[in-house]
């Protein structure tokens, strides 16, 4: 996927063909993870779809929950949910960084070459 460090820097339109690449990759997880959030919400904590959109958006953004969690097993969702939204930020930020690192690492031992 990625090139070698024996070959050639990729191209600036391929290298962005490739960012966009992992860019809808991270989406995709996005729109995975608060699906996630908003049926748990939705099924466990009983509440509504938008609430359930919001408490889940909320957790999936880093700010915290909004409405109170009545039962047990909601409060046990949301612990999880909120870890488990936690090292899904961080897989993605990792999957949106890893080509922008790839690249200026390879810059790096190209420009290494040449001298």
């Amino acid at each position: 996927m990625y090139e070698r460090r024996s070959e050639r820097v990729i191209s600036r339109r391929i290298f962005l063909r490739r960012l966009v690449n992992h860019l809808l990759v991270a989406a995709l997880m996005v729109i995975l993870v608060l699906w996630i959030g908003v049926s748990g919400y939705h099924w466990l904590a009983g509440f509504s779809w938008i609430d359930s959109l919001l408490e889940a958006s909320m957790i999936l953004g880093g700010m915290g929950p909004i409405n109170s969690l009545a039962t047990d097993t909601a409060k046990l969702f949301a612990s999880t949910y909120a870890l488990f939204s936690g090292l899904a930020f961080i897989a993605m930020m990792g999957i949106i960084l890893a080509p922008v690192a790839h690249r200026m690492l390879h810059k790096f031992h190209a420009d290494e070459r040449d001298l």
